[in-house]
């Protein structure tokens, strides 16, 4: 794997999210400054002794970024908006589309610069209607957060043409791994003495493991191949949602008993909660978005990663679900 020299200056943001964290703490590990943007209410306990220089504030504000970003030689623009039903169309904008455009221009800046890791998503695609899709399958975002991050990738892509920047983007799977929380009630839901899931399909899902990717990211900022170019990030092959909950349920040693319920009726369940509790900035205990999940595939031929950036994840889906199932447990995070 490609690592960023020992001397490198690096700039990080969204360093203290999920992603960020992992690739924040292997690189302060290895180059020889370090910068991060973090929102003035996130926690920094867990870089205690780690040389790092952080910058407090929002990723959007165009004098924050000026400071950060002075004189680096790679950036990894990790940040992005949670979905939440308290954020803005607005607020998600300002974090995956003008927080770009403040980065990139930066970049312009330094002399020195080598490259520009911005970090967009596999959602860009949408649903793939024909598995497996590609780099070059349709753009199709389904929502706020996708579209926005579609936004950027887009401006990006026109700009550094323009500019002859040094860039490459990476679209990543579904991301899990130890500390994750997103996909933690997947892996909660084996307790359950029925598992319901939603539709008849096979809700196919494309996983990379947080230690992958964020090893990925490193590589890709230094190889000749991935200048310019988009990146898909994930294992060799998706997995349906039931293969994984059958993994999961073994490890706990819990039976897997499934049952399908029709979607229809979720979905407009979905619909009155966020008619309700949106307004009220609270979140839905269950949403379209949510509900959705279970009605898209997410299947991606992943040759280009493999081929052009030369670069093969470790862990394979069922070595990666069982050790993430284990640091639950070990952790309390789950009590089978």
């Amino acid at each position: 794997m490609e690592k960023i020299p020992a001397d490198a200056k690096v700039l990080i943001t969204g360093a203290t999210g999920f992603t960020g964290s992992w690739l924040t703490k292997k690189l302060a590990q290895s180059c020889a400054e370090v910068r991060a943007i973090a929102r003035p209410s996130s926690n920094l306990t867990q870089f205690a002794g780690l040389p790092i220089n952080w910058f407090r504030g929002q990723v959007y504000d165009p004098e924050l970024v000026k400071s950060a970003a002075k004189g680096v030689n790679y950036i990894f623009h990790v940040a992005a908006a949670f979905r939440e039903a308290r954020i803005s169309d607005e607020e998600y904008r300002k974090v995956h589309v003008d927080s770009t455009k403040l980065l990139a221009e930066e970049a312009l800046a330094n002399t020195e610069f080598k490259r520009l890791i911005h970090t967009s998503t596999m959602g860009v695609h949408g649903h793939i209607e024909n598995p497996p899709g590609s780099e070059a399958s349709p753009y199709a975002p389904g929502d706020i957060y996708q579209v926005t991050k579609l936004e950027g990738e887009l401006w990006l892509h026109e700009f550094a043409r323009e500019k002859k920047l040094p860039y490459t983007v990476i679209r990543p799977m579904a991301i899990y791994g130890p500390g994750d929380r997103r996909l933690l009630k997947v892996f909660r839901m084996p307790l359950l003495p029925v598992i319901p899931i939603l539709g008849y399909g096979k809700c196919l899902y494309h996983l990379i493991h947080v230690d992958d990717l964020t090893d990925a990211m490193i590589h890709a900022a230094m190889h000749p191949a991935a200048l310019s170019e988009p990146f898909l990030i994930g294992n060799s092959e998706s997995i349906p949602l039931a293969e994984i909950l059958s993994i999961i349920a073994a490890e706990y040693r819990r039976p897997c008993r499934t049952v399908r319920l029709p979607v229809t009726p979720f979905f407009i369940l979905g619909d009155i909660c966020e008619a309700v509790f949106r307004p009220l900035g609270i979140e839905p205990p269950i949403y379209r978005r949510r509900v959705a999940f279970y009605t898209k595939d997410r299947s991606f031929d992943t040759r280009k990663m493999r081929e052009v950036l030369r670069f093969t994840p470790r862990l394979s889906n069922r070595e990666g679900i069982v050790q993430t199932a284990r640091w639950y447990v070990e952790n309390g995070w789950v009590k089978p």
